[in-house]
């Protein structure tokens, strides 16, 4: 009875699951704080260094790297340990990175430092934080998912205008002083409520459907680990298009960079109903149709783009894309799930996550060579288009392999 009433309070879709969840987010939401302040302590940085634009730019390249590699290493530990261990670890790298950025003496320690301790310590409220809700949902798991996934969309909401006000006040290097010693006293409280774990194999009972579909995958775990990096890599490589270079097209276009600053803002925004809304549907048709109806309306709003040029088209463009690929990040965490066994589902997920991130760093590159190229930003779109092109293919053939029936098996 005991053990009965243990898991009706602390199981699967239990109310403590939903505590988990919120506190989860919240831990999301703060750490996320390492995907954003860079960007706006740039101009600052590079006036204190007196280096040029590109090489104030290292410190951000360098925490995707950072973050793309924490998810594959963090999520290895949270499938190990249990996520509540790497959390406490990235907190201690993010907030150690922080307090020595404000102390160092030069670029390439701020760029090294974002790297190895900022952009990887904040990994772990990404892709193990998805990979880790996963587990504490059956029903509603496609919801909790991309709940957990809105938290780095609501870290650039808040962030930015904080780091902003901050370094305006006070300088960067206060500022991210002040920002590491928050971190460390703000998130270990939440994440001793991440410390439980599920029984082994309580997740599991509650999933046949889960157990079916792996049993009945016309891919072997490799292949599908492959199929499922590849599409990452060629969905951000279509989404890094409009969200790295909306500022400077619109400044092209002579609508100024402000213009652009506000339909990237809006973007980010309707990004986060999109996250919400994708988890909803994913409850209802699974993670494969929810990505490639995601993908699908992702390509359509970059062909708008092409025709369409005008400052009101593009604040409305702007803002269906934000609200189609909101919710594609998230469905890699729910697929891998479906697909694979939930004891790999953390280190399965930061792989995909890296891919993702590698997409966007290639994205945004290539989209900028090919405008040097050009001269103009029309032959980046129909890349982007081509690239998301990749990842409908693969999601089309996925769900037409696992839709047709396996053949029986001969008699004897």
């Amino acid at each position: 009875m005991n053990a009965i009433a243990d898991a009706a309070t602390h199981g699967v879709e239990s109310p403590y699951a939903w505590r988990r969840l919120a506190a989860g987010l919240t831990l999301s939401t703060l750490g996320g704080v390492g995907m954003w302040s860079v960007v706006v302590a740039l101009p600052a940085m590079q006036a204190d260094f007196g280096v040029d634009r590109a090489s104030a730019s290292v410190p951000f390249t360098l925490t995707m790297v950072g973050f793309g590699l924490g998810n594959i290493v963090m999520g290895r530990l949270a499938d190990r340990f249990g996520i509540a261990l790497p959390m406490m670890l990235g907190t201690v790298l993010l907030s150690l990175g922080y307090v020595l950025t404000g102390l160092a003496g030069a670029l390439w320690q701020v760029s090294l430092l974002h790297g190895a301790l900022i952009g990887f310590g904040s990994s772990t409220l990404f892709g193990p934080l998805m990979a880790d809700m996963s587990h504490w949902f059956s029903k509603r798991r496609g919801r909790a998912v991309a709940i957990a996934a809105t938290g780095n969309y609501l870290a650039g909401a808040f962030w930015p205008l904080v780091v902003s006000h901050f370094i305006e006040s006070s300088g960067w290097r206060a500022t991210h002083i002040g920002i590491g010693i928050f971190l460390i006293v703000a998130m270990t409280p939440l994440i001793l409520v991440m410390r439980r774990r599920l029984v082994e194999g309580h997740s599991d009972a509650t999933t046949s459907g889960d157990a079916r579909r792996r049993a009945e995958s016309p891919f072997s775990p490799r292949t599908l680990q492959i199929l499922l990096c590849i599409a990452g890599v060629a969905c951000c490589v279509a989404m890094a298009m409009p969200q790295v270079h909306l500022v400077a097209y619109c400044s092209d276009l002579g609508y100024g960079a402000a213009r652009g600053a506000e339909m990237l803002s809006a973007m980010l925004a309707l990004g986060i109903i999109s996250r919400v809304g994708s988890g909803f549907i994913a409850d209802k048709i699974g993670g494969v149709r929810t990505l490639l109806i995601g993908s699908l309306a992702q390509g359509v709003a970059l062909f708008l783009y092409l025709p369409f040029n005008g400052l009101y088209s593009l604040y409305v463009i702007s803002a269906m894309f934000g609200l189609f690929q909101g919710g594609i990040v998230p469905s890699y965490a729910i697929i891998v799930r479906e697909y694979f066994s939930p004891k790999e589902a953390s280190t399965r997920v930061g792989l995909v996550i890296f891919s993702t991130v590698i997409g966007m760093a290639v994205g945004g590159w290539m989209s900028g060579k090919i405008f040097d190229l050009t001269g103009s930003y029309q032959a980046a779109f129909l890349n982007g288009i081509a690239f998301n092109a990749i990842n409908v293919t693969i999601m089309l053939w996925l769900l037409f392999r696992s839709s047709r029936p396996r053949p029986a098996l001969a008699a004897a």
